[in-house]
């Protein structure tokens, strides 16, 4: 059994799927325990966009850009001290975006959630944050009180997909400058085995190259043509030898990788690992020297038993293949800045 990837007119994704209906949860919040929130910021557009796990989650992260703005990933390795992690935080703003955890923190602090240490509840939130400060002002950013709104938003509801919180100031396909890139957001996916193994993602796309369809090789966003009604294709582009005119720093692609199932900190962080191959099948480049790519994986442990980790990471990269795509497809366009809506 798999759950869904809705189809558009402008793609038809050869990913397995789950046949669903329109109750079905299939995005990040089908694992009991994870409630997600977005806040946006909507005169810049940016925003921010929360991941809860209340009970507390198992948690590991892969970094693989050259670029990263990360808060707090240093605790997730397997030799470090911390055992569960309360929530994390993805937000637009670049560096100034990372301070959104404070405010994720002073939610959590305030209803007494967290480790016990010191004789206080202190809940351990990590973050990553994308660069969108090139999208309208760059003086308008998301801080504490966004993650703290964001974080008052969460619910265990499927989550809203497209320009929405770290979505609203997402881009993609600037490899040929922002003047042919195109709109993104977020994306999210689920897949429910028969043993109730449940695998879900969440990815706010904002890379430097183009989105792919892994199925078929073609693209469904990206680097338009010079009169912006076609794909110019990044890998024309880079294999003609033709300069590329990248956009600098302005890029990374973060996500979460979530399951039911019960790992140690060392497999969760595996999980990590093998959900990032899922930006590598729908993103080309990936990871490049200007981007910041970053996955966090959460186990929440509610389903007992022996995990196949070989299942649960083919899975993991599949679920986050579709997410990304459903970042691009989703998405909602800015004046000069197309959606794949726009260009139909």
């Amino acid at each position: 059994m798999f759950h869904r990837l809705t189809t558009t007119a402008v793609l038809l994704l050869a990913v397995p799927v789950m046949k669903t209906s329109a109750q079905t949860n299939a995005t990040l919040t089908a694992i009991p325990g994870i409630k997600v929130g977005h806040h946006t910021l909507t005169e810049r557009p940016t925003g921010c966009t929360v991941v809860l796990v209340e009970a507390g989650a198992t948690a590991g992260v892969d970094v693989r850009g050259a670029a990263p703005a990360t808060r707090d990933t240093d605790g997730l390795n397997p030799t470090k001290m911390v055992q569960q992690i309360y929530g994390i935080s993805l937000s637009g703003g670049s560096l100034y975006g990372l301070s959104t955890v404070d405010g994720v923190l002073r939610y959590l602090e305030e209803k007494n959630i967290g480790i016990q240490y010191g004789g206080r509840h202190i809940p351990i939130v990590p973050g990553a944050s994308i660069f969108d400060l090139g999208i309208g002002d760059a003086k308008i950013r998301p801080g504490p009180d966004c993650g703290y709104r964001a974080a008052q938003a969460a619910s265990s509801a499927p989550i809203t997909e497209g320009s929405v919180g770290t979505g609203a100031g997402a881009t993609l396909g600037k490899l040929g400058g922002l003047e042919r890139a195109m709109k993104s957001g977020v994306g999210s996916a689920a897949i429910t085995m028969p043993d109730g193994t449940i695998v879900a993602a969440l990815v706010v796309v904002n890379p430097l190259g183009d989105v792919i369809d892994p199925g078929t090789g073609k693209v469904v966003a990206g680097v338009r043509t010079a009169d912006g009604k076609g794909f110019s294709d990044a890998r024309t582009i880079i294999r003609s030898g033709a300069p590329s005119g990248g956009r600098g720093n302005e890029n990374s692609t973060i996500g979460v990788v979530a399951t039911n199932a019960r790992l140690t900190k060392a497999q969760t962080n595996y999980l990590a690992q093998l959900a990032d191959d899922g930006y590598a099948r729908a993103i080309w480049p990936i990871h490049t020297m200007v981007d910041g790519d970053t996955v966090f994986a959460l186990a929440t442990g509610t389903k007992a038993g022996e995990p196949d980790l070989v299942s649960l990471g083919a899975l993991a990269a599949d679920v986050m293949a579709t997410a990304v795509v459903r970042a691009a497809t989703q998405a909602t366009g800015l004046p000069n800045i197309p959606a794949v809506h726009d260009l139909k």
